[in-house]
This record gives structure tokens, sequence and C-alpha cells, in this order.
């Protein structure tokens, strides 16, 4: 059988598009993010109908996966009011500095939330968080030649819910297997850990570089 629309899996790649938006309007607008309310035109049959798709507009994010010379992922722990839960996570960070490379934001949450610097930084996975519903995109790096820095040296307090991130080294065959078992939820983490185990089996070749374009 033939694939629908003659698509192969050559053709499996996301690409851009956007349809034609009758009207539009702001519901919330907050500091990370805010809530759009959009009229669109959607096909029906052999026409078209206008529908109503509510969408939130976030500022985007990155998350840091990093792994040390023993095969270890860092993880700490984070209290998400939302979903009421101790998550346990991979460092991350809002988009909230204004032309910041992604590359330097991850750097410097990867230091102010576990207090560790890396020698070699690589991109992993590039991700929207839920499509349906928002437009928040996340890089995630791969963060190696991991080394502590001394507390004296970070000058960041941790306040609300950083003010308590105890920090773990988890071997990744280990997080894996949490993963699966559903013992960690975490969006950025789940797909990180997984991410970072396939491109292990490769010996990380064929990784994008550190400061490469979001498509």
């Amino acid at each position: 059988m033939s694939p629908a629309g003659g698509l192969g899996p050559d053709d499996v790649r996301d690409r851009p598009e956007r349809w034609h938006v009758v009207e539009g309007s702001t519901v919330f607008r907050g500091r990370v993010f805010g809530v759009r309310s959009d009229r669109v035109e959607m096909p029906r049959g052999d026409g078209t109908e206008i529908v109503v798709r509510d969408m939130i507009q976030h500022i985007g994010s990155v998350g840091v996966i990093a792994v040390d010379d023993r095969d270890r992922v860092l993880l700490l722990r984070q209290y998400r009011h939302p979903v009421g839960r101790l998550l346990w996570e991979a460092p991350a960070g809002l988009r909230d500095v204004d032309g910041e490379p992604l590359h330097k934001l991850a750097e410097r949450e990867l230091l102010e939330e576990a207090g560790y610097r890396a020698g070699r930084w690589d991109t992993l996975v590039d991700v929207y968080t839920s499509p349906g519903m928002a437009d928040e995109r996340v890089r995630i790096f791969l963060a190696r030649d991991v080394t502590e820095v001394p507390a004296d040296q970070i000058d960041f307090e941790r306040v609300h819910e950083e003010a308590d991130m105890p920090v773990v080294w988890v071997p990744l065959e280990d997080a894996v297997r949490k993963v699966l078992a559903g013992d960690l939820h975490n969006m950025i983490t789940c797909l990180g850990v997984l991410a970072a185990q396939a491109a292990r089996a490769s010996g990380y070749a064929g990784l994008r570089p550190v400061d490469a374009p979001e498509s």
C-alpha cells in the first residue's frame, strides 16, 4: 500500500505553516506567558469554516542534560505548584534575557541551579512542549566534561521554588529506566535522558553544534 498522498519517510520533517487568522485578541498577558484567542479559517469537507483556537504564548526555555565521565546524568529536585509535586528535573531556564544566546543561557542555568560548569556543549534536541495549546519552544543541550564550582564563586541567590534543590548524579541507564517506569515526569528530563541515551549509543556522532540555528 502506497503512503497517503504519496508521502514517504524522507518527507517526515516539520515545516513552517500558518493558516489564515480572521481575528485575534489577547486575553491575558503575564511576565512569562500570555493567552491569545484566534478565529482561524480551517478546512471542512469541500470548504472551510472559522473556528476558535485558544493558545498560550510563551517566551520559551532551555534545558541541560549534563553527563559526567562516569556516564551519570545530573538531576535536581524542584517543587512544581501547578502539578502539586516535587519533580526530579534537568537544569532549565526561561529565555528571559533579550538577545542572550541560548547556549549562554544554558551555561548560566547549569551554574546557578546546580553549581557546575561544562567544557563540552552540543545541541541535543529541540521540542515544542505542548503544540496543541502553546507555542513554548525548548532547546535541550548536552553538557559534558563537567566540573563543580565552589559555592562562594556563584553570584546567585536561590529563592522560592529554587530555595531547596538537592542535586543527585544518576547513572544514565538508571535514569532511562526511571523514565520508562513512570518515576520521572518532567518533559525536558524525560526527553533529554532518552535523547542522551540514543546519542551515547552512536558515540555522540551527528550532534548539532551548540550554536546551531533553530529551524
